[in-house]
């Protein structure tokens, strides 16, 4: 390969044959002379002007991350105070309930040995370990709490209006329910949420279990009043409901056989059936219920509770 370079002037005429290894030469040469000119190996140093201002906005936001760190700690400690302040009031409302729920298991006649309320709760059973703990900022903590003590503040103010009631009237509208729903038997299962025995699912139970192996076990009314519906009643079985008044109404499902008819007056302990396992049911038992107009509640409190 060549190159060849012709040149016309008015008076000069030259040419330049250029083979392949001149031209590698001529720019061998240019490379060094442009490296020895330009000498990239040689430290050239930083800009004094651009290092300081790097410096100075390093600084600034060094001050800047002080300061909030110093209005973060200040802002706890603020929120720590008042939790101090929450917690004193929670346990003084905690410490009135118990001394309110004393007085009134006396006055209900209810069993201190169960009801006590010196005593935690006994609680136990398997766990299993959380790998991380609920997230939750200070102002949450406090919200709820506030939440807590305003309720807390309602149910002193319900209990000590029921405890001014339960003193001046030592027999109320359900004062004439009271006592176990059968002659024999132990309680089998509670009130409340539990796993449903046919699909496994939770599921809200709105009575108590009473369950019994012998053989005759009497179901009795658990109170005095009528008849409002004896017979067969879809997911109760053979069922019989009990009118009290006052809004008050009991119910006994499950039955074998039925002894009332609808309009029979009945008295407390009266037998009203025999304990079966007709209707949604694994096995011989009673589902007893106590409803205050027209919607269940926990019946522990009449069962617990003394017959005079």
């Amino acid at each position: 390969m060549s190159l060849s370079v012709f040149y016309r002037g008015s008076k000069i005429r030259f040419r330049i044959n250029l083979s392949r290894r001149r031209m590698l030469s001529f720019a061998g040469i240019a490379t060094f002379i442009g490296l020895v000119t330009w000498q990239p190996w040689e430290y050239r140093g930083v800009d004094p002007e651009f290092a300081q201002a790097q410096i100075t906005e390093e600084q600034k936001n060094l001050i800047l991350q002080q300061k909030a760190v110093k209005a973060l700690k200040e802002d706890t400690q603020k929120q720590l105070g008042a939790m101090k302040v929450y917690l004193g009031e929670l346990r003084a409302q905690m410490r009135r309930l118990d001394a309110l729920g004393e007085r009134l298991a006396g006055v209900a006649n209810l069993d201190n040995g169960e009801f006590n309320f010196q005593q935690e709760m006994p609680i136990g059973g398997p766990e299993i370990e959380v790998a991380e703990l609920p997230q939750a900022s200070g102002s949450d903590v406090l919200t709820d709490i506030e939440d807590m003590l305003s309720k807390i503040s309602d149910k002193q103010k319900q209990l000590s209006l029921l405890e001014s009631v339960m003193m001046n009237h030592q027999l109320n509208n359900d004062a004439y329910i009271a006592g176990r729903p059968i002659s024999d038997g132990w309680l089998s299962s509670q009130y409340g949420i539990r796993k449903d025995p046919f699909n496994g699912t939770p599921a809200m139970h709105k009575g108590l279990d009473f369950a019994s192996y012998n053989e005759d076990v009497q179901v009795v009314a658990t109170g005095a009043g009528v008849v409002t519906w004896a017979g067969d009643r879809y997911g109760y079985g053979q069922l019989v409901e009990i009118d009290h008044g006052g809004g008050l109404k009991t119910r006994y499902g499950h039955n074998h056989k039925l002894l009332v008819n609808v309009g029979d007056v009945v008295t407390r302990g009266q037998q009203i059936a025999e304990m079966g396992s007709s209707g949604r049911s694994t096995g011989p038992h009673v589902h007893y219920e106590v409803l205050r107009n027209g919607k269940q509640i926990d019946p522990n409190q009449f069962v617990y509770r003394k017959a005079d």
